[in-house]
């Protein structure tokens, strides 16, 4: 007789388990700035690990804070294997919820080429057959738009919890317009207007030109059609200052920054259809930034050259065909740098150029290549200058209807 013998259930059912809880755990390992205890001290950046092995434990270590895993079943999923991680239970159940992840299209996975080439081997026959260990794969993991998205909508839903039960609407303003939902006195028709009609002022029209008579004459001046609210679409850069002080002092400052900016994208793009959002980094200088290089961003050892980002900022709004525009900028301090015309030993020269140009020639280095700029830097903040040259580019904002 053949028996069946079960036995206790090690691990978890990776089908069960909610993937967006698990995506809100791991957003700060995704976004990930680059904050490091020892920054403070070197000023040199950490290069974001994005291998499977950094991934399987940041999953493993939102699985322990959501309390789904614990100390004694981590034990026992290593047990069957003698305590070594690669080949366990547990890097299996890993790379099941990193399969799923893949699958539900928040991560994708790239396998990159190694930057030096491959040792030379002898051809088969050539000399002596030999086993060895197949060459390692360097895969990479990415989040995707969808997983930025997911990210953006977690982090406004926490923000927006605690307002109540009112929806975000559009963007209203002071002017009327013709639509479906009146909300003001009709006007006559005009040419590219929205035709509903306003039946009762039409037929007055008419009768007031020619007199109660049968059949009626209508004419292309009786027609009336009802007024709305007007709702204007709007133009939006988000600035983020992506200075030193972003990580300095024990906190990680980039990274609600980043999370800002998410959910900002995908509250234009769920509530406000026809807004442009646009992300500028600023820092020594100032670049445009992609929605989808957000995560993978990072602080360096900059200043805050606030003056500018708003330059920037000003001509990406300028290139947008939108009547209401907006910066938001998110910094934690005041301006620290700005561009000259000149020549100092604080000075830094920077080739002018497009926007974001980081190509340098150095300390008081006279270029005869082209035009050049130099960075002016006071670290204390509140220079003169500098504040100078911020408001000066505050103001151009604000001509330009900013």
């Amino acid at each position: 007789m053949k028996f069946t013998r079960y036995s206790k259930f090690k691990g978890l059912d990776i089908s069960s388990l909610n993937l967006g809880d698990l995506m809100e755990s791991l957003s700060d390992s995704l976004l990930d700035s680059g904050y490091d205890d020892d920054y403070y001290w070197t000023r040199q950046r950490r290069p974001q690990d994005t291998s499977l092995d950094a991934l399987r434990r940041a999953l493993l270590q939102a699985l322990m804070d959501q309390g789904l895993l614990d100390e004694r079943q981590i034990q026992e999923l290593l047990a069957d294997n003698e305590g070594k991680f690669k080949g366990s239970m547990l890097e299996e159940m890993l790379n099941q919820l990193i399969e799923r992840l893949v699958e539900e299209g928040y991560l994708t996975l790239k396998e990159e080429r190694p930057s030096q080439p491959a040792p030379r081997r002898e051809q088969p026959g050539m000399g002596r057959p030999e086993v060895s260990e197949p060459l390692p794969r360097n895969v990479k993991f990415e989040v995707t738009e969808k997983g930025l998205d997911f990210l953006g909508y977690k982090t406004l839903r926490n923000l927006l919890g605690s307002l109540g039960k009112s929806s975000v609407g559009r963007h209203d303003t002071p002017h009327l317009s013709t639509g479906v939902e009146a909300a003001a006195a009709s006007k006559p028709y005009e040419f590219g207007d929205t035709i509903n009609l306003d039946v009762n002022t039409t037929l007055l029209s008419a009768i007031q030109r020619e007199g109660l008579t049968v059949p009626l004459n209508l004419e292309y001046v009786d027609l009336h059609v009802h007024q709305c609210d007007y709702q204007s679409s709007c133009a939006t850069v988000v600035m983020l200052d992506c200075s030193h002080s972003m990580i300095l002092y024990g906190e990680d400052r980039f990274t609600p920054a980043k999370k800002v900016a998410l959910a900002l994208a995908h509250l234009i793009r769920t509530q406000y259809p026809g807004d442009s959002l646009k992300i500028v980094l600023f820092h020594d200088t100032a670049e445009e930034l992609p929605l989808a290089k957000l995560a993978t961003t990072q602080v360096g050892p900059y200043h805050t050259n606030t003056a500018e980002g708003l330059r920037l900022a000003r001509r990406v709004l300028q290139s947008q065909r939108k009547e209401m525009k907006q910066i938001v900028m998110v910094t934690d301090g005041k301006p620290t740098a700005c561009f000259v015309e000149g020549v100092g030993q604080t000075f830094l020269s920077v080739r002018s150029g497009q926007h974001g140009d980081r190509t340098r020639t150095g300390r008081n280095a006279g270029s005869t290549a082209g035009p050049t700029r130099r960075l002016y830097k006071n670290s204390m903040g509140g220079d003169p200058f500098v504040m100078d040259a911020t408001f000066k580019e505050v103001q151009a904002c604000r001509k330009a209807g900013i």
